[in-house]
């Protein structure tokens, strides 16, 4: 930036102004050239970028440290709980007696620690060892107290006396279900709009294994991970069920109709019940939340929407809950 300095003219020099003369004028005109570029530069760096926003100035904000630095794990519905050493290298606890035997017995898992209780029965023991006896490589089980047991799973957490800290299951893709089911004359699969908890989207994976549907898919926006809670709801099939997470649900719809699948939308307002349609060959039934239901772009995708008859008092069934029903009715009419 230019500075100036103020000009001293002595008073022989000003009276030698005063006389016009063309050195005089010369020197005058540079002079007041020499000052209206200072004012101008003056103003210029006072109110330079007067019309853009400024940008804000950079706060300093403390490094943030991940959950594995903390020691702590997020569980569905927001709050933050502890997690025990060990799952910073990449595992999950699973807990529930289902939950860990279903575990222990699918090849393609692998575990950091195994924890019983030191009353745990002889049956599950057996279990236990028999599994083990399958794969190995696999380290021993620790025999620990109820007490120390729930110290490393969530508050709240239903052990039963037994956890497993698992390596997660690989992700599966929609294009896997539907070369699984290539050339199948029958299959079933679950779709779920807007499904957020939990325990439902276990439960619904529980059914499903029941009535021997290929996979439960749900968009992977809002979805819950496949945390011990679900995995304790789901009692076991998410070893054997398929969990599709797509980020579009209307494109995965419309993939699974291209592959021969007929999908038919559960809506409370819909003029025919399921045990009306024909749910024979290949179909895909496709739920929405409780409450909310599905979603508008979800419902034009659907082929049909049915419904499944309740009372009047009742306006619906939750999300596990319906879905049990529409895969009994589509197993029902399988014979």
């Amino acid at each position: 930036m230019w500075k100036f300095k103020p000009l001293l003219i002595t008073k022989g020099q000003l009276k030698s102004l005063r006389a016009p003369s063309p050195q005089t004028t010369k020197i005058a005109e540079t002079l007041a050239d020499f000052e209206c570029l200072g004012n101008l530069m003056f103003m210029t760096d006072k109110y330079k970028h007067s019309s853009r926003a400024r940008k804000p100035k950079k706060r300093k904000h403390k490094r943030r440290l991940s959950r594995a630095q903390t020691g702590a794990s997020i569980e569905p519905g927001g709050s933050q709980q502890r997690r025990s050493s060990g799952a910073d290298r990449g595992g999950d606890w699973l807990y529930g007696t289902h939950a860990v035997l279903a575990a222990l017995a699918n090849p393609k898992r692998s575990y950091l620690r195994i924890v019983l209780s030191s009353t745990s029965s002889d049956g599950i023991r057996n279990q236990i060892e028999q599994a083990l006896g399958n794969v190995s490589g696999r380290p021993d089980p620790e025999t620990l107290d109820r007490e120390q047991i729930g110290a490393l799973l969530p508050p709240g957490a239903v052990h039963q006396g037994l956890a497993l800290l698992a390596s997660p299951l690989e992700d599966i893709a929609i294009e896997d279900i539907l070369g699984g089911t290539q050339g199948k004359a029958e299959a079933s699969v679950v779709v779920l709009d807007q499904a957020t908890d939990p325990r439902n989207v276990g439960a619904v994976m529980r059914s499903a294994a029941a009535f021997g549907a290929s996979a439960v898919i749900l968009q992977d926006r809002h979805a819950p991970p496949m945390t011990g809670a679900l995995c304790k709801a789901a009692s076991g099939a998410v070893e054997w069920v398929a969990l599709v997470r797509v980020v579009n649900l209307a494109r995965a719809i419309g993939k699974l109709k291209d592959a021969g699948f007929w999908a038919a939308g559960l809506d409370a307002v819909a003029k025919r019940t399921l045990a009306q349609a024909d749910l024979s060959g290949r179909v895909a039934l496709v739920l929405g939340a409780e409450g909310a239901g599905l979603r508008r772009l979800t419902r034009d995708t659907c082929d049909e929407l049915l419904k499944v008859p309740v009372r009047q008092r009742s306006n619906s069934l939750n999300l596990s809950n319906a879905a049990a029903v529409a895969l009994y009715e589509l197993n029902r009419q399988r014979g």
